[in-house]
């Protein structure tokens, strides 16, 4: 399944989820049973393999794969190009300037690689925008490829093979491989077993909030102090502390998360106390 040339940087995989396009439309290429005891797959097609190599390796989405959590496979893309010179792109019909990748090439590498259970990615800047949400989301799927386009982008034709397009953010790239690293690293650390569970329910944009601030020590630095509360040893205080710092954080730097958001009845009374503190210019000790 996964083919010739494929840069494997842990073992085969396994999980649960379905694609977001139907099934019969995803079925197209004969299935490989699923290897037991590995939760995801992530197949990644790429005119620039070595891109992934350090990247994928290191921290984090090295321990998930080491642990057999995840198995994120790199495909050249060229494997599947066209004659003699592995072509994988040409010039655009109408003019212009640049590369556009040809839909016979990609279409030879999902017939290679999918799945009924794949979901296929492509990053583009017209795609939804990348969010936690969705992270959650595909970190339930069984199977992920992910399709890194160059140059002046793709085939229009190639978007018919997709299951979803992914942007994150509103800039230009050489390509899609950093698009691709962003959404595999958010994904593997959601992973059950990735990293300690507490860790990802209090992280920025779980709960729809920027995570509060965090202090080690040493206790003073530079004039500043850790907050006395911190130290106090009473643990509600502390989860208040931080909801009404998380609160703080949101509506002074992301203000628009908080449109539309339904506050529950303590949020609403530490975001109004908040307001009116900036409005009195006194802020909470030590807080940053």
């Amino acid at each position: 399944m996964s083919g010739e040339g494929a840069a494997v940087l842990s073992g085969a995989a396994d999980s649960a989820a379905s694609a977001d396009r139907p099934a019969e439309a995803t079925a197209e290429a004969a299935p490989e049973a699923t290897a037991p005891g590995v939760p995801l797959e992530i197949e990644i097609l790429t005119l620039f393999p070595g891109m992934f190599a350090g990247a994928l390796a290191e921290s984090i989405p090295g321990r998930v794969q080491s642990r057999g959590l995840a198995a994120v496979r790199i495909h050249d893309l060229r494997q599947w190009g066209l004659g003699r010179h592995k072509t994988v792109d040409d010039y655009t019909y109408g003019g212009g300037a640049g590369m556009v990748l040809r839909p016979e090439v990609v279409a030879g590498a999902l017939a290679a690689l999918r799945r009924p259970d794949s979901t296929v990615i492509l990053p583009d800047p017209g795609g939804e925008v990348f969010a936690q949400p969705r992270a959650h989301d595909l970190a339930t799927r069984r199977h992920l490829i992910i399709l890194c386009p160059r140059y002046e982008g793709v085939d229009e034709r190639i978007r018919s093979m997709v299951d979803l397009e992914l942007s994150i953010g509103d800039y230009v790239l050489s390509g899609g491989e950093i698009p691709a690293m962003v959404v595999i690293d958010t994904i593997l650390r959601l992973l059950p077993g990735a990293i300690d569970a507490e860790s990802t329910m209090e992280e920025s944009f779980t709960a729809g909030l920027l995570e509060y601030p965090q202090y080690t020590r040493p206790p003073e630095f530079n004039g500043v102090t850790v907050p006395p509360v911190l130290t106090s040893g009473h643990h509600e205080a502390v989860r208040k502390w931080r909801l009404k710092e998380a609160l703080r954080r949101t509506w002074r730097r992301r203000p628009e998360l908080l449109e539309g958001r339904q506050l529950s009845s303590e949020e609403g009374k530490l975001l109004a106390e908040l307001k009116l503190e900036d409005d009195e210019g006194t802020e909470t000790p030590g807080r940053v």
